[in-house]
């Protein structure tokens, strides 16, 4: 998709790294050209935002899916997709198919699969899916158990610069488990786990990552044990960051209550404490990423009884309006929830993009914070309209979306 004419959006409160501004951002040749006291050109397009948000366009960070209505309702102009496909993206012809996918008003840039079939025992060509258009290496929904062959793939990765991505939960404690130990699970009778299952693989996969020197993400870190370990490495230099999906600062274990399995989710839902230790290090900046976690799954699988039932959600239409909800809350401001949503996932895909800033990428969208909808998983434009927020009231959604400068239409 190659921007035709120069854009100008005029009439915004522009999102910075600095906070907001009003003015007009203007897009030439794919690029964001100028910002700030901007006049359009003879020949731009101009589209009034009627002062709404400028913002970067959402880079959701390890997606399963491809879904791209979800994506662009969302305001997602990027996505990050995790190597757990059919067939696993394992070998350089699988990634570029997938590089490509989302073409012309999606970028998609693939992670690699860290060992052949995603199997956590041989490594996988990274060298040759990275040629191929990987942007990371990832473990997928597994972790992987063999201590030896994770140190491998951090110091091979760290030799081809690349982020490896972890699933951070020790499968030999989780096993096919379907809640998180304590009250709610034992009253249900559901098979669980002890939260420690996180923090264990956490510390192992922080502790390599030291020896290797590698980037690593953890992926999804949901309980405060291993939001303290990330606190602590981080204080000693090590290159981990962590992510989170909006379910575990949104919703705790009590959404499991009546086995609805839109709540069954990979890691499940933790304890109350723990989702206010999650907002909490949102908050402090231990949390670098909210991602969607968008695994849109459908009613042959979630129709199911609750531990039958596959873990997932599709959460691309409603990633940008929970987040917003941690500004209503007063845990963040708008600057840094870009930072989460937007600059800190480019950063790790090592993309120019995420930021409003001259010579990036203009990938751009306008957005109305305070505009009010009701999530329906029956109306949701995801393959899957599995999502444990279905019926709750929200604010918050994208208006128009941009591509390269260009907008996109449903």
């Amino acid at each position: 998709m190659k921007q035709r004419a120069p854009l100008t959006i005029t009439n915004g409160q522009i999102v910075g790294a600095d906070g907001l501004t009003s003015g007009a951002v203007r897009c030439v040749d794919g690029l964001i050209d100028s910002i700030g006291d901007v006049t359009p050109q003879d020949g731009d397009s101009v589209v009034d935002a009627k002062g709404k948000l400028i913002t970067p366009g959402l880079v959701d960070f390890g997606v399963f899916a491809v879904d791209k209505p979800a994506f662009h309702f969302g305001g997602i102009t990027r996505a990050a997709v995790m190597p757990d496909q059919s067939p696993p993206l394992d070998y350089p012809s699988r990634v570029r198919l997938v590089a490509y996918s989302g073409k012309p008003d999606l970028w998609v840039h693939p992670l690699a699969a860290a060992t052949k079939g995603l199997e956590g025992s041989e490594l996988a060509e990274i060298g040759l899916m990275k040629d191929a258009g990987a942007r990371g290496v990832a473990t997928g929904r597994g972790w992987i158990a063999d201590s030896g062959a994770m140190l491998r793939l951090l110091q091979y990765a760290t030799m081809l610069d690349l982020v490896v991505v972890s699933h951070a939960e020790d499968a030999g404690l989780s096993g096919t488990a379907a809640a998180t130990a304590g009250d709610m699970a034992t009253r249900l009778g559901l098979p669980s786990a002890p939260a420690e299952a996180e923090a264990l693989a956490v510390a192992r996969d922080i502790m390599l990552a030291e020896m290797a020197g590698a980037r690593l993400h953890i992926r999804q870190v949901t309980t405060k044990a291993s939001l303290d370990l990330v606190r602590a490495a981080k204080a000693r230099g090590i290159q981990v960051t962590a992510g989170v999906t909006p379910a575990h600062f949104m919703l705790s274990d009590l959404a499991t209550a009546e086995f609805r399995t839109f709540a069954r989710l990979s890691p499940p839902l933790r304890s109350e404490s723990d989702r206010n230790a999650v907002i909490a290090a949102i908050g402090d900046g231990t949390i670098d990423v909210i991602a969607s976690g968008h695994d849109p799954r459908g009613p042959e699988d979630k129709r199911l009884p609750f531990a039958d039932a596959e873990p997932g959600m599709a959460g691309a239409e409603t990633l940008l309006a929970m987040t917003l909800t941690l500004l209503r809350d007063n845990v963040i401001d708008m600057a840094r929830a870009f930072e989460l949503l937007a600059a800190n996932p480019a950063k790790l895909l090592g993309v120019s993009c995420g930021q409003i800033e001259t010579g990036l990428e203009a990938d751009l969208c306008i957005i109305d914070p305070e505009k009010p909808w009701i999530i329906d998983s029956s109306q949701m434009a995801a393959k899957g309209g599995n999502t444990p927020f279905d019926h709750q009231p929200t604010q918050g959604r994208a208006l128009s979306v941009f591509k390269g400068g260009v907008e996109i239409t449903a």
